[in-house]
């Protein structure tokens, strides 16, 4: 795992998208197709906006797979993470082969239609981030370490719910739904590159307690330290904790 700070979002969101073409580029050359996760939230607004504007990279050939969305939530709700990437990925980039978790249908059969899906091939890289509570997608502590399934069904935990109201997805607690659909903590280990973007304040404790305390399903972006092609992109604030040593271009 390597680790690298940046002075602000805008530094870190260009640098971690040099990374993201690089691999996208590559696989296109090397099998004519690049398969990719992709997440969602404010974190992820500068990556994915310089992502876009790199030039050279046909996005006709780039396969996308959803990393979580929310049971339930309509996609005509500003919260949708389905609404989320159309608007600021898939329509901008000219993406024709993605796949997004439809909250709005049996979630047990999405989980099982889109792993189905995922499973059919590598994927090259995953674009992910880290909740305020330390979570990975969806997996809110004690996240499942151990099941093999693609995606699952989870309860998401107050802390996660809070976060969705404090970055103004949602008017209260109440609004925010209470479970999701996410891709398991297995399945993002199997991309062969992550590319972990985690800027802001906020995040700084969860930082802190990801990658200065061992592995543990209470910290369960932690298990990125376990993954042998991961680099956590970070800000100044958001690595504001970090032991000195822990911190670094």
């Amino acid at each position: 795992m390597i680790l690298k700070v940046f002075a602000d979002k805008s530094q870190l969101g260009k640098a971690a998208a040099e990374q993201a073409a690089a691999t996208i580029q590559r696989a296109i050359a090397e099998r004519g197709q690049a398969r990719i996760i992709a997440a969602t939230g404010m974190s992820q607004f500068e990556f994915l906006k310089s992502l876009i504007a790199t030039p050279g990279i046909d996005w006709a050939k780039v396969e996308m797979f959803h990393l979580d969305e929310y049971v339930g939530l309509p996609i005509t709700h500003p919260a949708s993470f389905r609404k989320y990437l159309l608007e600021r990925f898939i329509e901008p980039a000219g993406l024709t082969t993605f796949h997004l978790l439809n909250g709005e249908r049996d979630p047990h059969e999405v989980c099982q239609v889109i792993g189905e899906l995922i499973s059919a091939a590598p994927i090259d890289v995953a674009f992910v981030g880290i909740g305020e509570n330390g979570h990975l997608a969806f997996n809110d502590p004690p996240a499942d370490f151990e099941t093999e399934a693609p995606y699952i069904v989870v309860n998401l935990d107050e802390a996660c719910r809070r976060q969705q109201v404090g970055e103004g997805w949602f008017a209260g607690l109440e609004d925010v739904p209470t479970q999701a659909i996410s891709m398991t903590v297995r399945q993002i280990l199997k991309a062969h590159e992550i590319i972990c973007i985690a800027p802001d304040a906020r995040k700084a404790e969860a930082v802190r307690n990801c990658f200065e305390n061992p592995i543990s399903p209470m910290y369960p972006a932690s298990i990125l330290k376990a993954h042998a092609n991961t680099t956590i992109y970070l800000d100044t604030d958001s690595s504001s904790l970090l032991k000195p040593h822990k911190a670094g271009n």
